[in-house]
């Protein structure tokens, strides 16, 4: 099977053999996390990172009173914390929302590396500044667009970053994530979501039953969400 990190570098640039081969290297080390199970706490200093190979982990952030926020819903292929490579301390959590395949990235080797292959150190600096990007995204999502159209445009985002890593067949895809999670992507209430799901099934655009989605039309699901994947440098060039 294909790493799914050199499917999302390669849909952005070429690679290399050695590129590859290093890449291989890099992501030797699995490890399995049962859903639920914590790869990143809040506080942690790590000394490695984390690339998800199987399944889908999220990024959160805890209120005093306990209230969850969601700010990234990590795929095969996301290194979920290659900054912490320069950053001290951890300012979130990362936990498996379903069973995960990782590897661990000692940071003394993507130091190496990155040092030895620059134009590999730059696509692994384009991948932390597409995860900026997308954080950015739902920023603007969050505070500006209608319910409606938010949870379009993250159907659309989902569609398109799963696509690059193997994982869509004719417009459908595996999403599971169950309604409280979602609400707390949203910035929802439970019920909202379920009133809002409601909604985009109503149009027809788009069937969502358990972990399975099926797009029925990408062009009308792509207006109601406004959405353009240029943040996701989808482009192919050298770097």
């Amino acid at each position: 099977m294909i790493n799914p990190l050199v499917m999302f570098l390669a849909r952005r640039d070429d690679l290399s053999a050695d590129e590859i081969a290093a890449i291989e290297t890099l992501t030797l080390n699995h490890q399995e996390i049962k859903a639920g199970g914590a790869m990143i706490r809040q506080g942690d200093r790590p000394h490695s990172s984390i690339l998800i190979l199987e399944g889908f982990a999220a990024r959160a952030h805890y209120l005093a009173d306990g209230k969850r926020m969601i700010s990234a819903l990590h795929i095969p292929g996301d290194y979920v914390d290659l900054h912490s490579l320069l950053l001290d301390q951890m300012d979130h959590d990362v936990t498996a929302v379903t069973d995960c395949r990782i590897a661990l990235t000692g940071h003394p080797e993507v130091r190496r590396v990155t040092e030895r292959m620059p134009h590999l150190a730059r696509l692994l600096w384009l991948s932390t500044t597409i995860d900026a990007a997308m954080h950015r995204a739902w920023i603007v999502a969050l505070g500006r667009m209608s319910p409606l159209s938010h949870m379009a445009h993250f159907l659309c985002e989902m569609y398109v970053r799963l696509n690059v890593v193997g994982h869509t067949s004719d417009y459908n895809f595996r999403l599971p994530i169950t309604q409280i999670d979602l609400a707390d992507m949203l910035g929802l209430s439970v019920v909202h979501v379920n009133r809002t799901l409601q909604d985009l099934r109503a149009t027809g655009y788009v069937t969502w039953a358990g972990a399975s989605v099926s797009i029925k039309d990408w062009n009308a699901l792509r207006e109601v969400a406004q959405f353009d994947p240029v943040y996701l440098n989808l482009q192919k060039h050298p770097r």
